[in-house]
């Protein structure tokens, strides 16, 4: 009970408000009383934690102050793929996006900062990966942005003959090894 009367002291979060916890639950918040909290998740599922939880808690309060967010979405090219191209489809399908926002300061924007920026971020294994930092209003929005965005990355990489990669195996049969043994005696 002291939990809850500290939350509504001095209201980390409020009604309405979406909240994230380390465990990656999230959702709307419903009602918050003495004992517990009750969440909305995003699959209309309700979870009521205890206030007790919530206050050893961290909690990310998507709507504090500013309700816009910055989506990184990761597009991963193969190795043989061109990077400048795939960096162009990604920004260009990104501006097209009606809900992404412009959150560039006077400063960037005078210095051609672009809106959207896409980074190379890692030569892993199989892949290129390349990271775009788009904004949008609110964080279902930016959802909808990045749903959106790796449909049509997707489909403009396919006609641009870059590729999403896959990992290639090689499988090799114990008897082969057997046999490839018994040969070289």
């Amino acid at each position: 009970m002291i939990s809850g009367i500290f939350i509504l002291i001095f209201k980390p979060f409020k009604i309405s408000d979406i909240i994230e916890f380390n465990n990656g639950q999230k959702g709307v918040v419903e009602d918050i009383t003495l004992r517990h909290t009750l969440i909305k998740d995003y699959e209309n599922r309700r979870i009521v934690i205890p206030n007790s939880i919530i206050s050893e808690e961290t909690i990310i309060n998507c709507n504090i102050q500013d309700e816009k967010i910055k989506k990184h979405i990761i597009f991963s090219i193969s190795y043989d793929s061109n990077i400048d191209k795939a960096i162009e489809i990604i920004k260009k399908e990104a501006l097209k996006h009606p809900l992404l926002i412009d959150n560039r300061s006077e400063e960037e924007k005078e210095n051609n900062v672009p809106i959207v920026i896409v980074r190379v971020v890692e030569l892993s294994d199989f892949s290129i990966d390349l990271k775009a930092y788009v904004w949008s209003s609110n964080n279902d929005e930016g959802f909808l942005i990045k749903c959106d965005l790796l449909k049509s990355v997707k489909e403009e990489f396919d006609k641009n003959n870059i590729e999403i990669p896959f990992p290639y195996r090689t499988i090799v049969y114990k008897n082969d090894i057997k046999n490839e043994e018994e040969k070289i005696k």
